[in-house]
């Protein structure tokens, strides 16, 4: 993987997401031991080139396929270069100047067994004429627990309330708002949070809002694993499957027709398989 050159707060911030990919593998690796699979991540460096044919950066796909996980992607990056005219212009702090970095982490996991929730988590550092930190995190279950719900946000509230008591209402409505499928008119799951553009003016700023991106990426670490372990063990039945499948289509259609990750990959020249390795391993539509 080729990298452009870092100053200190571009470096933090990568260094904290590749790190948090090796510690959820990991969790996600003894999931699967613990119900008897020897699965385990396959690690795909790949490498971009800028129009021009200069390096951009890359990235390292992880993905895994196994018992429990019946396909889950986590994956790094850093790249740069610049946006395309038409591109920039909705890009934050990119209308004047089209130059950008970006560098993240970015998780979807779809499950085995239908009474486990899928899920989908990322976070992000971006830096424009202006920089910003970014990302979330939202269950979607194909049969929902109210109480894996409640687990699930009351665990981001405590990451939210320990930084700001305003973030988890915030961000829980603009989760709500974002991960909706217009055309059926439903939400792709039962929320999450959702924050973007936590903007930086100050080295104080870069502190506060990455330790708070930390936070975000700790939530999940702590509260997924915990909701996996509880229900990988039911059993279903055929109709439950079914289900799952039908919701999976609901998935595919809002990650290829709204996801604003998916599209920024691909306008910026990304790893094709790696991101659309958020669509599920099978799925239906009736």
């Amino acid at each position: 993987m080729t990298s452009p050159t870092l100053d200190a707060q571009q470096l933090t911030a990568q260094s904290w997401f590749a790190e948090l990919r090796d510690s959820i593998c990991a969790e996600f690796e003894k999931i699967e031991s613990e119900a008897g699979s020897n699965a385990s991540f396959d690690y795909i460096p790949w490498d971009r080139s800028n129009p021009d044919g200069s390096p951009g950066g890359g990235g390292v796909q992880g993905l895994m396929k196994g018992q429990v996980f019946e396909k889950v992607g986590v994956n790094i990056s850093t790249v740069d270069g610049k946006f395309s005219e038409e591109f920039a212009k909705s890009i934050h702090g990119a209308g004047d100047d089209p130059q950008f970095f970006a560098t993240g982490i970015s998780l979807v996991g779809h499950m085995k067994n239908p009474h486990v929730p899928a899920v989908h988590m990322n976070t992000r550092f971006l830096c424009t004429t202006k920089r910003w930190f970014g990302g979330g995190a939202d269950l979607n279950p194909p049969l929902e627990y109210e109480e894996d719900t409640s687990e699930f946000h009351t665990r981001f509230k405590q990451a939210c309330d320990a930084h700001d008591p305003e973030y988890y209402p915030k961000y829980k409505k603009w989760a709500d708002d974002y991960f909706y499928i217009p055309h059926r008119k439903v939400h792709r799951g039962v929320g999450g949070i959702f924050f973007d553009h936590l903007e930086l003016d100050s080295e104080e700023d870069f502190q506060q809002n990455f330790a708070f991106t930390q936070d975000v990426g700790r939530a999940f670490l702590d509260i997924f694993p915990k909701l996996v372990r509880k229900r990988m063990n039911m059993s279903w039945t055929a109709e439950e499957k079914e289900q799952q499948l039908v919701w999976r289509g609901r998935y595919a259609e809002f990650n290829l027709v709204y996801d604003r990750g998916t599209t920024f990959g691909l306008k910026t020249g990304g790893n094709v398989d790696a991101i659309l390795m958020s669509l599920p391993p099978e799925a239906k539509w009736t």
